[in-house]
């Protein structure tokens, strides 16, 4: 008899053991002979010796594929746990268009071409710009993206922040605490939470702090290091503010910048500060920049039909063009007069 405790290190724990422990319950099947327990991180394994030693080969292996691709399929698994002569490398890889998998298993893909671009672009780089219009899935794919680095262990917590800028309409006096202001301000990256993580991972997530979210004002003096950053609704931020974001990040994070420029929401008298970031900062190395089109809209049929029209619009308007050009959106004045300008901005933000 031979009695062994293997720790589970250095993968999700989602991922090996699977949705309500399916990958192991199918492990534990290939070894009826074995006794497998499993507490926390811990496995817990007696028997056989010989058959004891064969399973610590197969979960190293199992782990190896796991730390490789950051994800594993239960027909891998079989694959393994049937000793087929195949080294992990030459196992099915698992589909490149998958981010993460949500709750009950569901998964989360990049659906469209520029969706993949960013995804590809957030692995390579350590800020990256996504901009386009609504319903591109830019916050999606980024807060997806930052779930995947936290179950693979490459970041320790995740902070969410945007601009509390009223979209348009004043909410007036909001009543509660604190985070009862600030929370209609946030709701949208919430909502994307709710689709990515079950209610009582994501509820003991953010009791400790592993996932933060607060106003972009809350980071001012703040040092972020070993976590992923996203900065939503960026076009709704100053110069000074973008400015005091990106100077904010440690040397292990991880940033991205989402926003659209058609939604500016700031006062008459302030001026985004997006276009200007990334124009000067696009062609630093570790920098990335993915835009947007109409065409990686994603959400319900018409938003994309919308979009184009209001965009049509804009281009009829003479103070301001709107222009799409091979997924680059491009938004310029023309030159006129300060008040002209001033009165072409209030047609925009309104």
């Amino acid at each position: 008899m031979k009695e062994i405790l293997l720790t589970i290190e250095g993968v999700s724990l989602v991922e090996f053991f699977g949705i309500n422990n399916e990958k192991l319950t199918l492990i534990k099947r290939a070894f009826p002979g074995l006794k497998i327990n499993h507490r926390g991180n811990k496995l817990t394994v007696s028997g056989n010796e010989a058959e004891v030693v064969l399973f610590e080969n197969k979960i190293e292996s199992i782990l190896l594929f796991i730390r490789k691709y950051g994800q594993i399929s239960i027909q891998n698994i079989e694959t393994i746990l049937e000793g087929l002569d195949m080294a992990v490398e030459d196992l099915p890889t698992p589909d490149s268009s998958v981010i993460v998998y949500g709750p009950n298993g569901n998964t989360v893909r990049a659906k469209t071409p520029n969706q993949k671009i960013l995804v590809e672009t957030i692995n390579e780089n350590d800020v990256v710009f996504a901009v386009g219009p609504a319903g591109t899935g830019k916050t999606f794919v980024a807060v997806a993206m930052a779930v995947k680095f936290l179950k693979n262990k490459l970041v320790k917590r995740i902070i969410l922040t945007r601009p509390a800028v009223e979209a348009g309409e004043s909410l007036g006096y909001l009543p509660g605490d604190l985070k009862d202001k600030i929370d209609p301000y946030l709701r949208p990256l919430y909502d994307s939470l709710d689709d990515l993580l079950p209610k009582d991972k994501l509820k003991l997530f953010m009791e400790n702090r592993v996932i933060e979210i607060a106003p972009l004002a809350y980071m001012r003096g703040r040092t972020l290091n070993n976590a992923f950053i996203i900065l939503d609704e960026a076009q709704n931020a100053t110069n000074v503010q973008l400015k005091m974001f990106l100077t904010r990040l440690g040397p292990s994070a991880k940033c991205v910048i989402t926003g659209d420029m058609s939604q500016i929401d700031l006062p008459h008298n302030q001026k985004s500060g997006l276009r200007k970031a990334i124009e000067i900062l696009e062609h630093i190395n570790g920098i990335g920049v993915v835009r947007l089109s109409e065409e990686d809209v994603v959400r319900h049929r018409l938003v994309k039909q919308i979009i184009r029209a209001y965009d049509k619009a804009d281009d009829n308007e003479p103070q301001y063009n709107v222009n799409y050009k091979k997924g680059k959106r491009r938004e310029e004045y023309n030159q006129e007069s300060p008040a002209d300008l001033l009165a072409s901005k209030e047609d925009i933000t309104s």
